[in-house]
């Protein structure tokens, strides 16, 4: 008999997993009439944010609903916490997903019971305000303003003909191409940057920094990996690239003038192809101050544990 209890017992902890895990899906469908230059709002919890763009004057919503229930009477009594709302104010839209709180018997990681995840087609010209505590966000190429947070997930943007302000707990980013000011910044990923060509921010706690093409560079700082920027314009603003943990390798357009301060705690400074006036330290050495091509703003260079290079090209 005891062997009984054990193996039922046995039997039912297996299954636990399985009741908890059971998810049921429906969709909310929307349409909305636009002009170009208006401005969406969308927030969500738990679920991933994409926007698309085509030649309409229209936005239109499907809000997929992942509901952790194992009935669809279970999945009626759960929608009815959840509150998803549609506001419309001429070109403008706020999409608006949000679960009561205090549920019993949501716990480990299983929050909230109806997560939502939305995804929007937008004209090609729209500013985006989003903004979800646990998924990803994807926007299409569009002209406009981009603001876009997450707590927990990755963040992916084609080309963006606008400001971006972007910013991530737990996730990479990735910016194919940006024409106007942008700042980028994530607590434990990597970030990847195509071709930037306003004014550049970005910073990461946990990974690598790659700017393959960045024409006007304020900062890349990172604790935690390597920093490699390729800068295609003249510095005209003092800019710091800095890592606790990594390399330092720089690029610049043959000519630039800057005044040049590189120092490292944990290996060497190398500079090739540059017209350099050495004031302190040396090629070769941890430290290395001097004015290239005559001087001008500075290009801060900092590494705590590995080599720096600048190279022009």
């Amino acid at each position: 008999m005891k062997t009984l209890i054990r193996l039922f017992a046995f039997g039912t902890a297996l299954a636990l997993p399985l009741a908890l895990s059971a998810k049921i899906t429906r969709s909310v469908e929307k349409t909305f009439t636009v002009q170009p230059g208006g401005n969406l709002k969308a927030l969500t919890e738990g679920g991933d944010i994409t926007v698309k763009t085509a030649d309409a004057n229209e936005i239109r919503v499907t809000a997929k609903e992942i509901i952790n229930a194992s009935s669809e009477k279970e999945a009626d009594e759960l929608l009815e916490k959840l509150s998803l709302t549609f506001e419309q104010h001429g070109n403008d839209l706020t999409v608006e997903s949000k679960y009561e709180k205090g549920i019993s018997g949501f716990h480990f990681g299983n929050w909230p019971p109806v997560q939502v995840s939305l995804t929007v087609t937008v004209p090609k010209n729209f500013n985006l305000d989003l903004r979800t505590s646990g998924g990803d966000i994807a926007v299409a190429s569009l002209s406009g303003n981009v603001k876009a947070h997450t707590s927990g997930g990755e963040l992916k943007f084609d080309r963006i003909e606008g400001e971006i302000d972007a910013g991530t707990s737990g996730g990479d980013i990735d910016l194919k191409e940006g024409t106007a000011r942008a700042r980028l910044t994530t607590s434990g990923g990597n970030i990847v940057v195509d071709r930037a060509g306003g004014p550049t921010e970005v910073s990461t706690s946990g990974g690598d920094i790659t700017l393959n093409s960045v024409a006007e560079l304020i900062s890349a700082t990172t604790s935690g990996g390597n920093v490699k920027a390729n800068i295609t314009g003249p510095i005209k603003r003092d800019t710091v690239l800095s890592t606790s943990g990594g390399d330092v390798h720089v690029k610049v357009v043959k000519g630039t003038a800057f005044q040049l301060d590189a120092s490292t705690s944990g290996g060497d400074v190398d500079a090739a192809g540059l017209t350099l006036t050495i004031d302190r330290g040396g090629v070769g050495k941890s430290r290395l101050v001097g004015a290239v091509n005559g001087g001008g703003s500075t290009l801060k260079l900092r590494s705590s544990g590995g080599d720096i290079s600048v190279h022009a090209d």
